[in-house]
């Protein structure tokens, strides 16, 4: 906190200090070398792939306090969830039917996933939002980016802007389940032409919906630049502690009813549920970046950086035999003790380092790329037993695993405008993977050593003209398996996806409205799924199924009306199948496991129609009341599509309210009040299922996260 307090009164200083008008400066090329780390990634206007694109006021009229997934909820083929039921927390979000695992992420070009499970954790980086000036989300392959593979959608994210003038805001939010949302902004502007400080510190808590799903996130943000005509250096230290209880198990089927905020969640330990059983992180990014304007047509830009993260979660754990600990039973009085109840720590350690560079050459009617990166993440698992009634030494390790991997892709990147407004694009990218696990949890002599090459190529065409864009291409993706797939056993370990993608497309942009159709065919080859099935050494992990496939069309539109209306909404229908699916069951009764067959059956999280809308009113000046809808078709716990294990189809309706004060006491002030689930419509966002024989009989024991009924935001933001 020191460390935080230090760098606001600095930056403060500087705005009150600082006598030069540097607003009347310009830079030429300013803008061109803020943004060439993400031009490279991104995809342009005119390039033949499924987007969309957020500004720093589109994000900023939606980020009160909820976890990024939430802030996109809006956007086509989005569905999100909350373990605590209130979007504050850990969060998870699926674009078209794809999970975060297969969802490329990067922050300023920088890859974001977690290297090994392939996911993405916002909850990591709290309050990143308040931090950015752009977003791209890509649905589909889309084009070449860094980091994990992308295999359904990308979303870029972007905070290396240049303020060229100074700034300070203050943003308060406070809301159901005492949720609170502090928010301080400074930046300096350009000095003496060429530097500028921008920081943010942030803190966000929460009670949560479900019972003692508590949130205790805080995040910094610093950049540091200096700019001139032809280069730009740049530094950036983002950071994230994030303290959350437990709440990922869900609320059991028969208790949504009678109990939906029930948290199982530290009820192994006798009495009370256990206090402490919680997650606790801390993720800090380093990031350096230089870019360089050679000449009229060459560019090219670099960036080094380290992703350093280390957490635990803690959780109280009844009847541990001591053989599952390597320790001998307990001898008391001639009786043989067992088991004991204890206390353990489930430690992650890790180090993610690398660098990514792109050259950008620009002349005429051709733009071409060639860029890439290299990654290494060098991981350690470990856990500690911290306390335990008997039989236990002090802070006793009993598991530790290192891992690592290595990720190397290179692309090459053409645009090229022919005339008559047609533009022709060709992406080819190579990724190589080196993967190396020694041991995991539950099997500590399963040592894995894997090595991956891909070939992604993409192309496609656009045609702009009289504010019409069309857009026809074809796109091939490849992933390797994540860190639990390879815990199938040496000689079990999953094949590769790959996914083929097929995306037309049509829109119409005029000033007063626009609307679209996205066209999307996405073929899998050995797509991996949960069956069910148990491997060789014991563990439920993911199977490839030959021919899966996602066939939809998303229909978006905009309009202003009036001066004091203007709507907009977006629905998508899709057909989400597996041809051929084996799903598993544990017969308890005889040990074995039961094959049931399937065919044409629903891909699990996929729902058939998603849709949002919006109203947006302006009866006086200054003041806005917005009306957001969601729907979301139903979504299947697993394979089968069998109804009983499914989450229900919800509608929901938010209204914000908000009024703004200019040029009063403060440059601007904001008031908003937001009601959310305004119907207090009972529903659940997620899920997951677990399926058995025993007397005979099948027993479906399915899992919920219920979301919160109507509840409240209200926040001040105050631009001084």
């Amino acid at each position: 906190m020191k460390k935080v307090l230090l760098i606001f009164l600095a930056v403060n200083l500087v705005l009150t200090t600082n006598a030069q008008d540097t607003s009347r400066h310009k830079l030429g090329d300013t803008l061109m070398l803020e943004n060439i780390e993400i031009t490279s990634i991104r995809a342009a206007d005119k390039a033949p792939f499924t987007k969309t694109n957020l500004s720093k006021e589109q994000i900023a009229n939606v980020n009160y306090g909820q976890d990024l997934p939430f802030l996109l909820n809006q956007t086509p083929s989005v569905v999100v969830n909350s373990d605590a039921g209130n979007g504050v927390g850990y969060t998870g979000i699926h674009i078209r039917g794809t999970d975060a695992s297969r969802i490329n992420v990067t922050l300023n070009g920088i890859p974001y996933n977690d290297a090994e499970s392939q996911g993405t954790f916002f909850v990591d980086l709290p309050d990143m939002a308040s931090s950015l000036n752009s977003i791209q989300i890509q649905r589909g392959v889309g084009t070449s980016s860094n980091g994990a593979g992308a295999f359904g959608a990308t979303i870029n994210l972007s905070t290396n802007e240049v303020n060229k003038e100074k700034y300070l805001e203050l943003n308060n939010s406070f809301g159901s389940f005492n949720t609170w949302k502090n928010t301080l902004k400074v930046g300096t502007g350009l000095l003496a032409n060429h530097f500028l400080i921008d920081a943010r510190v942030s803190r966000i808590s929460s009670d949560g919906y479900i019972d003692r799903a508590t949130s205790n996130l805080k995040s910094l943000y610093f950049s540091a630049a200096y700019i001139n005509d032809k280069s730009s250096l740049r530094f950036n230290l983002i950071s994230g502690k994030e303290k959350t209880y437990q709440a990922w198990y869900g609320v059991p089927e028969s208790y949504l009813d009678s109990d939906r905020t029930y948290n199982p969640a530290g009820t192994e330990k006798p009495g009370a549920p256990y206090a402490n059983e919680t997650d606790n992180y801390i993720q800090t990014h380093y990031q350096l970046f230089y870019n360089h304007k050679i000449n009229s047509l060459f560019s090219y830009n670099i960036a080094a950086f380290l992703t350093r993260g280390k957490g635990y979660y803690e959780e109280y754990r009844a009847d541990q035999a001591f053989s599952d600990y390597n320790l001998p039973d307990v001898i008391n009085a001639g009786d043989t003790i067992t088991t004991t109840d204890l206390i353990r720590r489930l430690w992650l350690d890790n180090y993610f380092y690398g660098s990514i560079f792109s050259l950008q050459y620009h002349k005429n009617k051709t733009q071409f790329t060639f860029g890439g990166g290299y990654t290494q993440y060098d991981g350690q698992h470990y856990d500690i037993v911290t306390w335990a009634q008997q039989g236990f030494p002090g802070n006793y390790k009993y598991f530790n695993a290192p891992a690592q991997k290595n990720d190397l892709n290179l692309y090459a990147k053409l645009m090229q405008s022919f005339g008559l407004g047609l533009t022709g694009f060709l992406d080819l990218q190579g990724h190589f993977i080196k993967y190396k696990i020694d041991g995991f949890d539950d099997n500590p002599k399963l040592f894995v050593n894997k090595n991956y090459a891909f070939f992604n190529p993409k192309a496609g065409i656009s045609f702009n003209k009289n504010n019409y864009q069309a857009y026809l291409s074809f796109s091939v993706a490849a992933k390797e398996p994540n860190r639990d797939d390879f815990e199938a056993g040496i000689n079990q370990i999953p094949k590769p996806e790959i996914l083929y993608d097929a995306e037309l497309g049509i829109e119409k942009k005029e000033k007063l409205f626009n609307y679209g159709a996205t066209f999307y065919y996405m073929y899998y080859h050995n797509q991996l799924v949960n069956t069910g099935k148990i491997n060789d050494v014991g563990a439920y992990t993911r199977t490839n199924t030959p021919e899966s496939y996602r066939a939809g069309i998303e229909l978006q539109a905009a309009a202003i009306v009036s001066k004091w209306m203007n709507l907009s909404g977006n629905i998508s229908f899709s057909r989400n199948k597996i041809k051929t699916f084996t799903e598993f069951i544990d017969d308890y009764d005889n040990g074995l496991q039961k094959e049931n067959i399937y065919h044409n059956t629903d891909i699990s999280f996929s729902p058939d129609v998603v849709g949002a809308a919006s109203i947006n009113l302006i009866p006086v000046k200054n003041g806005k009341i917005d009306f957001e809808s969601k729907y979301v078709g139903r979504q299947f716990l697993d394979n089968t599509s069998h109804t009983s294990r499914s989450v229900d189809p919800y509608f929901i309706e938010n209204v914000k309210f908000s009024y703004t004060l200019m040029e009063k006491i403060f440059k601007e002030v904001n008031f908003v009040f937001k009601i959310n689930n305004v119907f207090n419509k009972m529903y659940e966002s997620s899920g997951y299922t677990y399926n058995y024989i025993s007397g005979g009989e099948l027993a479906v024991e399915n899992y919920y996260f219920p979301m919160a009924g109507i509840n409240f935001m209200a926040a001040v933001n105050i631009k001084l």
